[in-house]
């Protein structure tokens, strides 16, 4: 096993204890960038507060989970046995890929973005036109087409640990932080475009494109579940070691690499189903607010005798009476 770079490895055997003990890296990449994060979000909640504009609770606790599960993974011991064990470092890619990015895209981060900088002019309107060109550009319009993220989402899966990239990016410190920025990445991505919380290109489009709402978004959640199913049962009934950089284990710590590699395999099994029972209950919530929205508009209009669907019927009600006068 060959590590470039400053990079903190665990000489005891683990125990919970030392897996959630804080510990980042000497160059801890992604803590930091989950600490940028929280402060660029008070931010713009600070700034909406100061115009008496209320923020949902609720979405700054989706993005308060978020960093936490980022930092548990990354600026504890979990890093760090990460580098020893296959199951530990299922734990951290599991969490990266698909807990971490659900709680982010629920924290509605576009969206408080815009409206912190809606009224700004200067350079942070100017930002707020870089944002908005960003979101309308061609290249995230691919990256966000539900094919697209759909085959990024699983290949990266795939595509990692049954071909020799994993070994290579664990032999470097860089690589192995591009890794992981890369598991969030990917899995914001996918969730980003599944909840539809923000404004992204997939629910901007108009016409024949455009997207019919959570009953996509449900089946999109339910068709990736196979496909992770698959990986932790294959990976689990493999009977040689899909990676070589956990052939030789610390000395002393009695560990098995092949049993090691099956706990990891049921761990990526079992996890599937929390991002997707989170999913869904964000999908059915976001769906029945929508239902009750329509339903109070309709109201509204109802009660100003605006009813355009009563109006058009009367109308054609009209018609159908004038026609019947003049065939008399």
């Amino acid at each position: 096993m060959a590590m470039n770079g400053p990079m903190w490895m665990p000489m005891q055997p683990p125990t919970l204890a030392r897996l959630l003990a804080w510990h980042p890296q000497p160059i801890p990449i992604l803590p930091v960038i989950a600490l940028a994060l929280l402060a660029l979000y008070v931010w713009g909640v600070v700034v909406l507060r100061r115009r008496n504009v209320r923020w949902p609770v609720h979405r700054t606790v989706w993005w308060l989970a978020a960093v936490a599960s980022l930092l548990i993974v990354t600026a504890t011991g979990v890093d760090g046995y990460g580098m020893e064990l296959f199951s530990a470092h299922m734990v951290q890619h599991m969490v990266l890929s698909m807990l971490s990015p659900v709680f982010l895209a629920l924290g509605a981060p576009v969206t408080l973005l815009l409206r912190a900088l809606s009224t700004d002019v200067g350079r942070r309107g100017g930002v707020r036109r870089v944002v908005l060109r960003v979101l309308h550009s061609r290249v995230l319009r691919v990256f966000t087409n539900p094919v697209v993220a759909f085959v990024l989402f699983i290949v990266s899966l795939y595509g990692l640990y049954f071909t020799p990239i994993f070994d290579e990016l664990m032999s470097t410190w860089w690589g192995h932080n591009l890794m992981l920025v890369h598991f969030v990445l990917i899995g914001f991505l996918y969730f980003w475009g599944v909840l539809g919380v923000d404004p992204n290109p997939r629910n901007s489009r108009r016409g024949r494109f455009s997207m019919p709402g959570p009953a996509v978004s449900v089946l999109e959640i339910m068709a990736t579940a196979p496909f992770h199913a698959f990986f932790g049962v294959a990976v689990m009934m493999a009977t040689t070691l899909l990676v070589r950089f956990y052939a030789m284990p610390m000395p002393g710590w009695h560990i098995v690499p092949i049993a090691d590699q099956r706990t990891g395999g049921g761990i990526a099994w079992t996890f599937t189903e929390i991002p997707t029972l989170l999913v869904l209950g964000a999908l059915i919530v976001t769906w029945r607010r929508s239902e009750e929205r329509s339903t109070r508009a309709a109201g509204r209009r109802l009660a100003r005798g605006d009813d355009t669907e009563l109006t058009d019927y009367n109308a054609y009600l009209q018609t159908l009476a004038r026609t019947d006068r003049a065939e008399q």
